[in-house]
């Protein structure tokens, strides 16, 4: 029979999936040395990824550590990471957004080069530049050719850098009242 698959009674484990790009933060600063302009504080000698985004949040700029999360992680598991922060912080949005945020979740449950260009071309067109927006365009930033007829590919650095300003965004509209228990 064509297409059956017979089932032997064997599990097969499937290898972990990986979730950091690089092993620490002085790989990551050296594969991607763009981030250098985007936080204050680098990384300390032989300190581990861990104790370095930990630093960072207890720092005078905590804002860093949303700045290095999506640099660190691997492109799918950064943006799931934005979808959270930004739906924790921003339970209401525009439909606008919400269709975006759809897109983006289509990604997330297919990540195929058809997705990520729908969601990129969506974002670039969209009217305005809200969370969702950077969300989206870190979709279409997160790895591949930047369309099906252009063989670019974007910086390393381009996919994080719209996530994180995706999960700024989110937290600079959380009301001031409740700054202090928002998610991060």
């Amino acid at each position: 029979m064509m297409g059956h698959v017979e089932n032997t009674g064997t599990d097969e484990t499937l290898p972990p999936t990986r979730m950091l790009r690089f092993d620490t933060p002085g790989e990551l600063f050296e594969k991607i040395p763009e981030l250098a302009e985007f936080v204050q504080n680098a990384p300390e000698p032989h300190e581990d990824m861990g104790h370095y985004i930990n630093r960072l949040r207890h720092s005078p700029t905590p804002e860093d550590a949303v700045t290095v999360i999506p640099f660190a992680m691997e492109p799918h598991i950064a943006v799931d990471w934005g979808v959270e922060a930004v739906q924790a912080n921003l339970p209401e949005m525009s439909p606008d957004d919400m269709q975006l945020m759809n897109w983006v979740g289509e990604w997330l449950d297919m990540p195929n080069s058809q997705n990520r260009w729908g969601t990129l071309q969506r974002a670039l067109f969209a009217t305005r530049r809200s969370a969702a927006v950077y969300l989206a365009l870190g979709v279409g930033w997160s790895g591949g050719p930047l369309a099906p007829n252009d063989p670019v590919e974007m910086p390393l650095w381009r996919a994080p850098r719209a996530i994180s300003s995706a999960v700024l965004r989110a937290l600079g509209q959380v009301a001031l009242d409740h700054k202090d228990v928002a998610p991060r």
